[in-house]
């Protein structure tokens, strides 16, 4: 089977948070860009939270017909070096026409997205797979990205969410932090992983890289 590197890579106050009002605003936000063009993920992957925030168009999908497509499968609309993956469990999110997009689209949902929702994506000309019963299977998903569509190098560039489930999956081969000088310290605020059990151990990971950047900002590489 064809083997994915996914990377982690996230832009982060010195305490963790990822926040992306707060981030804009630390020292260093524009080494985030670089470095992840220099660990070379053509595509990336978001959650839908993130996606609803910073890509997909207002407003949510509503099928006539709630059929559930109800098993595996994919749909190829474009080849690409590289595609904005965005995990859609449901499929709600709206989206532009993705003809002629250098990185376009691709959708990934549960066997429980609608059959409408599936043909609204095929309308709009984006790439969608379906796997995984109640919840997207991401070991799956990451079978058919390599296979399907060619996805050599991945990177994580959403929430604690996803991140967390990519974590909690064992996908990740790398964890990538860009750490900005400086402080959130605000309650409540998301940081680069959460939502795993209590009873979850830690996480233990080899640090491969660090380096200082004139902004004071510092990137930190870990293998997982």
């Amino acid at each position: 089977m064809k083997k994915l590197y996914i990377i982690c890579h996230m832009m982060i106050s010195i305490d963790g948070r990822i926040d992306c009002a707060m981030t804009s605003k630390l020292p260093g936000v524009d080494d985030c860009y670089t470095t992840l063009d220099e660990i070379n993920v053509p595509t990336t992957v978001s959650g839908r939270v993130t996606a609803e925030l910073e890509m997909a168009e207002s407003g949510e999908f509503h099928a006539k017909n709630t059929e559930s497509y109800g098993k595996e499968g994919f749909s190829k609309k474009a080849d690409a070096t590289g595609y904005e993956v965005i995990i859609d469990t449901n499929g709600k999110l709206l989206w532009p026409d993705a003809s002629g997009m250098a990185n376009p689209y691709l959708i990934v949902t549960s066997e429980k997205v609608s059959k409408e929702y599936l043909d609204y994506l095929d309308g709009q000309n984006i790439s969608w797979i379906a796997c995984g019963k109640e919840h997207v299977d991401l070991a799956r998903a990451v079978e058919i990205l390599a296979e399907k569509f060619g996805v050599e190098r991945m990177g994580i560039v959403g929430g604690p969410k996803i991140n967390t489930a990519f974590l909690e999956a064992g996908l990740l081969d790398e964890i990538s932090l860009l750490v900005g000088a400086g402080i959130d310290g605000r309650g409540g605020m998301p940081s680069v992983f959460d939502g795993l059990a209590m009873e979850h151990d830690v996480t233990r990971l080899k640090l491969i890289d660090v380096k200082k950047f004139d902004s004071d900002a510092v990137q930190i590489r870990y293998q997982c």
